[in-house]
């Protein structure tokens, strides 16, 4: 034990605590998210967190946070630590002693004679936080009392004081039942133990303030509801539970179910099994389908990155019955060709011209032992829908030339994945004839030719043969720069943007690729002399005047640095397939040392998990979504395939 753990001297200084966070998800749409030590520092946190599809579907924070007291012969002690404008109240953090998730999250305090440990843990499949408070050492009789913190609103906005507040409560076994205001889900408080006292006095604390929303240039206030307090004696040796949840709980059986809970959580003692814990929380199930989270505190479903990330995620699955499950969901929401992007309003919104290509690398990555017969019987239909689709043009302006290649009409914004915009103007336009949209289109297309050919369809295999063919021989002659030898980023009326980016790492990594072992060798040259960090691929040269090396600010700033120099983590995995596709084995060595430069990020930023972005510039600081699911998927992908993960997994049976 003790791979996830922090001192007293790190806990007690906010500047590097607060900058720890945790989440958890119940692999069902709810999640938990928090800094290490409790202090919320975004609108995003909260202990609770849950879909309410009663009233828009999206998720909203039920239950902020729980600051609890210690008592003594009438001396109150505040655990709590929490930030108003110009000052930190209380400040809990001074008793805080260490912490450590290896398991779950465990923080102790030191009050004088008391050592008191709160455990917290999200039920898997159930909208419940559990947290068990253990008072390890008293000399004198001791109480405990537990405030808590309401939200009740929609996790992208605030909560303000105000006059339609439901104050009322309901007496349940050992706790109450409180709705802030009509249409949510009620929230149950109850505790295992039952000489409690509730003493209801309904209060706004107004004026919280959360740093993180103030360094993204959001509004950062926020007014958060107190119905009252529990109190309640604890004895030296005695564990607590309270339960926050939106269903009714039998209280005596609180204790059993935490125990049962810890039982099946993978532990994070090791960098491997930490990425694996990671990992375990994109899945989310929903009436018998199963979806991927894109990432938290924030996001919620791409189809794009879901196909990116299912083959490494699929790792956490021995069985891999999570591919096809995953797979399935996302063919029953298709339209025509193409697979949703995102979703607007509930609504899926098919706005990309790659995330169908991905889904071809996702079956070849999953299936890839599967015979090639099975696969076709599966996903023939689908494959041949989506082929099909591209090369009669779609309404989203994606059309296939007579070159053999995909074109993407410059009247459409935004179909690939450098998709910011500032005020309606694309940071990263990239339209005509792109990189990327190629490569992936080329891989498809001989990925379709094999399998159409092994189950004996020898005339479809010839036709889209040819169509790769034709488009091989006019990739080269398009995108191929001989002055610098690399990919062009796009090309638009015959002109080139030579602009040096990562999406030319993948013409390099795919298992189909149009270019020679010499042509992936200078674009691997270049890659690792412009654009490789210890961190990531950046998005865009250092030596380009567009470059910004720092992803901070206000919401203009980060989204002028997003794609342009910003380093993102998930291209990696490409990074090495390519490089392994030109030096083999002899490549092991060097890839291993990149994937296990990531376990330092372990206790930096998301706790056992890893960030969506990171500055171009050193030190490459952490930014975007603290849990990624790209960048946990294709990390633990360059582990299995390089061998590192693969040993861990033996040595654990």
């Amino acid at each position: 034990m003790g791979y996830i753990k922090f001192d007293k001297t790190q806990l007690i200084n906010l500047e590097y605590s607060l900058r720890k966070e945790l989440v958890r998800s119940n692999r069902a749409g709810a999640f938990s998210c928090a800094t290490i030590l409790g202090c919320n520092t975004r609108k995003y946190h909260g202990l609770l967190i849950c879909p309410q599809p009663q009233l828009d579907g999206e998720l909203h924070v039920l239950l902020s946070m729980v600051d609890e007291t210690v008592i003594q012969r009438d001396a109150a002690f505040h655990l709590g630590v929490n930030k108003y404008p110009g000052k930190f109240h209380p400040k809990g953090h001074k008793y805080v002693r260490d912490f450590s998730a290896d398991i779950i999250p465990i923080v102790t305090y030191r009050v004088g004679g008391v050592v008191l440990t709160k455990e917290t843990l999200f039920v898997a499949e159930k909208e419940m936080v559990l947290i068990r408070y253990t008072l390890v050492e008293a000399h004198s009789p001791t109480k405990i009392r537990l405030q808590p913190f309401l939200a009740f609103r929609n996790i992208h906005r605030l909560s303000k004081r105000n006059i339609d507040l439901n104050t009322k409560y309901d007496a349940v076994e050992n706790g109450i039942r409180v709705k802030m205001y009509d249409g949510y889900s009620d929230l149950y408080l109850q505790l295992s133990k039952k000489n409690m006292e509730y003493v209801h006095a309904p209060d706004w604390y107004n004026d919280l303030e959360y740093i993180k929303e103030m360094d993204r240039g959001y509004e950062h206030h926020e007014d958060l509801y107190v119905p009252g307090f529990f109190e309640l004696p604890i004895k030296k040796g005695e564990s607590i539970v309270l339960s926050a949840s939106t269903s009714q709980v039998y209280p005596p059986v609180l204790s059993r179910l935490f125990n049962s809970e810890i039982k099946k959580r993978r532990p994070r003692d090791s960098y491997e099994n930490s990425l694996l814990n990671s990992a375990e929380q994109f899945f989310k199930v929903n009436n018998g389908t199963v979806s991927i989270t894109e990432g938290y505190p924030w996001y919620d479903h791409s189809g794009r990155f879901t196909f990116i990330s299912l083959p490494g995620l699929a790792l956490t699955d021995e069985k891999s019955s999570l591919c096809k499950k995953v797979l399935d969901h996302m063919v029953s929401i298709m339209n025509g060709p193409l697979f949703p992007e995102s979703y607007l309003h509930q609504q899926p919104v098919y706005n990309a011209a790659d995330t169908s290509l991905w889904f071809f690398r996702a079956l070849q990555l999953c299936f890839e032992k599967d015979k090639k017969t099975v696969i076709w019987e599966q996903y023939g239909e689908i494959m041949k829908r989506i082929i099909e689709g591209y090369a009669a043009g779609t309404e989203n302006g994606i059309s296939l030339h007579d070159n053999g290649l995909i074109h993407i009409d410059p009247s459409v914004q935004n179909l690939t994945w450098m998709n910011a915009t500032i005020d309606g103007r694309q940071v990263s336009p990239r339209y005509g004839y792109v990189v990327e949209i190629n490569a992936l289109w080329y891989n498809a297309l001989l990925y379709v030719a094999e399998l159409a050919g092994a189950a004996g369809e020898s005339d479809l295999e010839a036709k889209w043969h040819a169509i790769a063919d034709k488009a091989k021989k006019t990739f080269n002659d398009l995108f191929w720069h001989e002055g610098g030898n690399y990919l062009a980023d796009y090309v638009h009326d015959g002109k080139m943007d030579l602009s040096i980016r990562p999406n030319q790492i993948i013409a390099a990594a795919l298992p189909f690729s149009m270019l020679s072992s010499q042509q992936s060798k200078q674009i691997l040259d270049l890659v690792v002399k412009k654009l490789l960090t210890p961190r990531g691929l950046r998005t865009l040269s250092p030596e380009d005047p567009r470059y910004k090396g720092i992803y901070f600010g206000d919401a203009y700033a980060r989204d002028s640095a997003f794609h342009q120099g910003t380093a993102w983590v998930w291209p990696l995995g490409l990074f090495a397939d390519a490089w392994l596709n030109v030096y083999g084995k002899d490549a092991l060595v060097y890839i291993k040392e990149i994937y296990k430069a990531f376990e330092e990020t372990m206790v930096e930023n998301g706790i056992g998990t890893v960030s969506e972005v990171y500055d171009g510039d050193p030190p490459h600081t952490a930014g975007g979504a603290i849990s990624y699911a790209p960048s946990v998927a294709e990390l633990l992908r360059i582990g299995h395939i390089t061998g590192a993960f693969k040993k861990v997994q033996k040595s654990k049976k």
